[in-house]
């Protein structure tokens, strides 16, 4: 009985290979039709292959947006960190270009001073409560500066030193409010050179003055007005400005002349300290006035 069942299990078996084999046949003839059973599978296999098929791309799709997203979100963090970074180099570039052009023009100052050794240095403190009058610079006496050394930029004439320390020094403006504070001046651009001393800075006006010039002389408003060298301290020839008014005296004895700085006592940075060559004397712009120099 046994032996009646496996050989039973045995025909089964070979008749389901040779109508699977006939199956595999009769599907890879060429037909331009398939047969219902074969529409009947692929259609099932087709409404499977969609339900899993299409969640799965959403599935797919939804990650590949979120790794987009990701990907963007450290684009977009890296780019603007190097934004930043080129928004920082770009200032620093600014900076140097105006600091290498200042530093060119200072070169070309320096020309310019014969009789002194030129010291260049940097403004690194003003007080706000003097900040017309009174200006730190990075040099010393370890420098080689001293007081009364005359101090300019490459615009013009701004002070002098009137205090040092081994590393640094302390310059009074021009615009100082100082009584005791005089620039011999010279205006040029006439007949002649005309002589006075630079005496008190008008703060309304931001304006220096020009005084002790006879009333008979005549001077003309665009005139330059540049140090005369005759004080013993600044040298001579450093632009000090131009004329934009001329009055009388309150004695109408002499002129009142109102003198616009070519300097930017606002905007301080780079400047250069003459260490005077020649012995230094007393003149104007020691508080020393001689009548024959006026």
């Amino acid at each position: 009985m046994f032996h009646f069942f496996s050989n039973k299990r045995l025909i089964l078996l070979l008749l389901g290979v040779i109508l699977l084999v006939a199956l595999i046949s009769f599907s890879l003839r060429d037909r331009d039709n398939v047969s219902a059973p074969e529409q009947m599978i692929k259609d099932a296999v087709g409404a499977g292959q969609m339900v899993f098929s299409v969640p799965a791309q959403f599935i797919t799709g939804m990650f590949d947006n979120i790794d987009s997203l990701l990907n963007t979100y450290e684009e977009n963090k890296y780019l603007k960190s190097r934004l930043e970074e080129f928004a920082s180099v770009q200032a620093e570039v600014t900076d140097l270009r105006s600091e290498n052009t200042e530093l060119k023009t200072l070169v070309d100052k320096e020309a310019d001073l014969r009789s002194y050794n030129p010291i260049q240095a940097q403004v690194v403190a003003r007080n706000p409560d003097q900040w017309e009058e009174k200006m730190i610079i990075n040099k010393g006496t370890d420098d080689g500066v001293s007081e009364n050394m005359a101090v300019m930029t490459a615009q013009g004439l701004i002070g002098k030193v009137t205090l040092t320390t081994p590393n640094t020094a302390t310059v009074e403006l021009i615009s100082t409010q100082n009584p005791n504070y005089r620039v011999s001046a010279m205006v040029i651009g006439g007949k002649k050179n005309v002589f006075g001393l630079i005496e008190g800075y008008d703060v309304e006006r931001r304006e220096l003055l020009l005084k002790r010039i006879d009333a008979d002389i005549k001077l003309e408003k665009g005139q330059q007005v540049t140090s005369s060298g005759l004080g013993g301290i600044f040298p001579k020839g450093i632009v000090i400005g131009e004329i934009t008014e001329i009055t009388i005296d309150e004695f109408g004895l002499t002129q009142l002349v109102y003198v616009k700085p070519a300097a930017d006592f606002t905007l301080l940075n780079h400047v250069v300290i003459a260490d005077r060559v020649l012995p230094e004397v007393d003149g104007e712009d020691n508080g020393v006035i001689k009548d024959d120099e006026s």
